[in-house]
């Protein structure tokens, strides 16, 4: 195990692309595992490609940009990532700032120790901090990961996290067909469905934000979450 690939989708972030630039860069990852930043900007409208391209250019950054060339939503994003991946352990990382990047050997520690092929980072266990905010949000979340664990037999507390490390060869293996938030209930249940597959589950923080300052899911990401469980639980068996 020698790298991390870091995939992060990025649709109008052009007010925390560069600060979430900054966190991935000085993480130093344990066992001198080196990383590759791979930003799929997803046809932004705002200055989030400008402002990667002028990042990439005044650090010198070993970042790759990837533009979409219209707006496919963040699995579509997610996918482009996957294919460009070239290290051993990939994970999904969001370009706001709800998520530490600090975080990422917490992750790291059980692949490191040789029990996991996926460790999800969950914002409901552990000490760490988490912003309070959006009750429903919450209670559906739970909602969502009670339903997804009846099907997969998994005891996941949050189904939802966008921290979803994997080893990049069982994630080359998955084709992710939703463009939006249905990814996590689709790579939950596809990655559920690997023989002898070893998935766990660490606490993290979440700097969770509001509408106002930029937060893009809403209840009907919630009722497709609710679809694409029973589709890719039920009617859909192929990764």
């Amino acid at each position: 195990m020698k790298k991390l690939s870091v995939l992060m989708p990025a649709y109008n972030e052009e007010a925390t692309i560069t600060d979430i630039l900054d966190k991935v860069i000085r993480v130093k990852l344990i066992n001198d595992l080196q990383k590759e930043i791979i930003v799929i900007n997803d046809c932004s409208s705002d200055k989030t490609k400008e402002l990667t391209e002028q990042y990439i250019s005044r650090n010198n950054a070993d970042i790759k940009l990837i533009n979409h060339e219209k707006n496919k939503g963040k699995g579509a994003a997610i996918n482009t990532g996957i294919k460009e991946a070239t290290g051993d352990i990939v994970i999904i990382q969001d370009a706001d700032l709800e998520y530490d990047p600090n975080e990422y050997n917490l992750l790291l520690q059980p692949f490191v120790d040789g029990f996991a092929d996926v460790v999800y980072g969950s914002r409901f266990k552990g000490a760490l901090p988490h912003r309070i905010l959006f009750f429903w949000h919450s209670i559906g979340n739970k909602f969502l990961t009670s339903i997804s664990n009846m099907f997969t037999n998994l005891n996941l507390s949050d189904m939802e996290t966008c921290y979803k490390m994997v080893r990049a060869d069982l994630l080359k293996k998955i084709t992710i067909k939703e463009n939006r938030f249905g990814i996590e209930p689709e790579i939950t249940a596809k990655l559920s469905r690997i023989p002898k597959v070893r998935i766990y589950e660490v606490g993290i923080s979440y700097y969770g934000r509001t509408y106002s300052e930029g937060k893009k899911i809403n209840w009907k990401d919630g009722l497709r979450a609710i679809f694409c469980i029973l589709k890719y639980n039920v009617f859909t068996k192929s990764l």
